[in-house]
């Protein structure tokens, strides 16, 4: 039986929990015998059966593992070659990895509203932010729902401008039957422990593009291609072999853990329906939700979003929001003059969503516990 890590769930119920058994460990332990605990080019045994593994299950051609989520995005814009005075376009409202990257580069965030049925970019924002320097957008498929994939992917090859999918919470989301990671130029994803699967730490990049993979497995490793001679400037964001060990077994039960998110999530729907309080999360009609969290937002008396999220916490249930401020807000950003931008859905998302779990450690009680503790809170604070 498969032992669950993390928080203790008779005391809490996690906001998430990485699910480790056996295989796992059997596969760390292979490593360990081998001695062979990283492979210099970062293309060892376990980290190309990892790649294999997950490529296939996009349906893409290649994919390329590094050291985290991040820095899978950061490759793929030194790969599309950003660089000061170009433009990337992207949501605020999102985790921060996403546009430090860009910064990173020298070059401009330029930050869009978001639409507040799904959270990801609206489509319409997007356009009216393109000018001659924008250079790759960038949707953020978040909590698990793909952004509108089809007109952003049609208006950036109108205009010329790359797409970079961040899936970082999207592993198994789909869009009009394909899975999110192959619609733009390269798709990037995180292992981070609060994933659909996890490595620890880690990254992807997906991508059909057999020169940019070229590119990126160069870039992962110093620029090299494994004879000590750099031919471009990279970083060491290759991927340990027990990493991808634990990556590989984690890939097999992928499509099991999925099933479990979208049947708590659908369970947890059914019981908070009710709630006038709330307004649940969709599953547009063409699209399939990988549920890497299960997001609600306040209707009315929103100013008491924190002290909700406080009281659902006290009671175990581990309710979390993301994200409290949008990215343009932080004090970093404010440094770069963001500070008076107007996105107006960004900020109210930011101060009416929290988030409730739906990983597959949880069983039917747990879900029936969290709705009904949900009910309760609400109703105290109505």
């Amino acid at each position: 039986m498969a032992k669950t890590g993390g928080a203790n769930l008779s005391k809490l119920i996690p906001i998430n929990c990485p699910i480790i058994g056996r295989e796992e460990e059997e596969n760390i332990l292979s490593v360990l015998r081998s001695g062979l605990l990283t492979v210099r080019t970062g293309e060892g045994k376990m980290v190309s059966e990892f790649e294999k593994l997950f490529s296939d299950f996009i349906g893409v051609k290649y994919a390329i593992a590094v050291s985290s989520g991040t820095a899978a995005l950061h490759a793929s814009l030194l790969a599309l070659n950003v660089k000061a005075g170009d433009e990337v376009i992207l949501p605020s409202f999102t985790f921060s990895a996403t546009c430090n990257v860009v910064l990173h580069l020298g070059a401009k965030p330029v930050f869009v509203d978001i639409n507040l049925e799904t959270y990801t970019l609206d489509v319409n924002a997007v356009k009216k932010s393109i000018t001659d320097k924008t250079k790759i957008i960038i949707p953020v498929h978040l909590y698990g729902h793909p952004a509108d994939l089809a007109p952003l992917t049609e208006l950036a090859e109108e205009e010329n401008i790359y797409i970079v999918e961040d899936a970082a919470q999207a592993h198994g989301a789909e869009y009009n039957g394909s899975k999110v990671g192959c619609f733009g130029q390269l798709g990037c994803f995180s292992f981070y422990p609060t994933k659909m699967i996890t490595t620890g730490e880690g990254g992807m990049i997906t991508t059909n593009d057999r020169e940019l993979a070229e590119k990126i497995k160069m870039i992962r490793n110093h620029g090299e291609k494994g004879d000590y001679g750099p031919s471009l400037l990279g970083h060491n964001w290759r991927l340990p072999e027990i990493s991808a060990a634990i990556g590989v077994a984690q890939m097999r039960k992928i499509n099991h853990f999925l099933e479990a998110r979208r049947r708590n999530a659908n369970h947890l729907t059914s019981l908070l329906e009710d709630m006038d309080l709330l307004v649940l999360p969709v599953e547009k009609e063409n699209v399939r939700h990988a549920w890497n969290l299960y997001t609600v937002r306040l209707k009315e008396r929103i100013e008491k979003r924190d002290e909700i999220v406080s009281a659902l916490r006290r009671k175990g249930i581990g309710a979390t929001v993301y994200y409290p401020i949008p990215v343009h807000r932080t004090p970093l950003y404010r440094k770069y003059g963001y500070n008076s931008l107007s996105l107006p859905n960004s900020e109210f998302a930011s101060k009416t969503v929290f988030s409730l779990p739906v990983h597959p450690a949880l069983t039917e009680d747990d879900v029936s516990t969290i709705a009904y503790t949900v009910k309760k809170t609400l109703e105290e604070y109505r």
